[in-house]
């Protein structure tokens, strides 16, 4: 199938974080892209990539970027197609930097921005978006939630039949 989301980093150092992002959107059957595209390094595939975004069938584009973390505002600045920034955690500022740098965009070019590391937010959002539009994605993005609620529920209820610490024991040896 076509993608209708692409994925792109800045490195692939960022990798580990953005794969996290396919998963979420390999889980919900939605079609992507994934590669690296850096906004210094970069600039003209950077300005292709976002330039064609839309004519390529793309309609929401998840950038993940560390430091001076440009790649998302630049996309946003080139596109129509909404991005999605994930800051990735730096070593200098603990991924700070990246936060700032993606969620302080100027009047006109928004970015939606998850958490430092929040790529699979990144892909739950991008699913939960397209879901507006498409009904079998929705309901796929129901029955996620509704799993996550089993999850949690069963979590509880084992807790307060166990107690704290042999829940812990069971916790330490995972």
């Amino acid at each position: 199938m076509k993608p209708i989301v692409g994925i792109i980093m800045g490195s692939d150092s960022d990798l580990p974080v953005m794969a996290e992002a396919a998963a979420m959107l390999e889980d919900f059957q939605i079609p992507y892209e994934l590669t690296i595209v850096s906004a210094h390094r970069t600039p003209r595939r950077l300005y292709e990539y976002a330039e064609t975004a839309k004519r390529r069938g793309l309609k929401i584009i998840i950038a993940g970027a560390g430091g001076a973390a440009h790649l998302p505002g630049m996309v946003a600045s080139l596109s129509t197609v909404p991005v999605i920034g994930v800051p990735i955690k730096t070593a200098a500022l603990g991924g700070v930097d990246s936060l700032y740098a993606i969620v302080q965009m100027p009047p006109g070019i928004p970015v939606a921005t998850v958490a430092i590391n929040g790529a699979k937010n990144a892909g739950i959002l991008a699913a939960q978006i397209l879901g507006s539009f498409d009904e079998a994605i929705e309901q796929r993005i129901a029955a996620y939630k509704e799993d996550l609620k089993k999850l949690v529920e069963d979590k509880g209820k084992s807790l307060e039949e166990i107690g704290h610490a042999a829940y812990l024991e069971t916790m330490n040896k995972k």
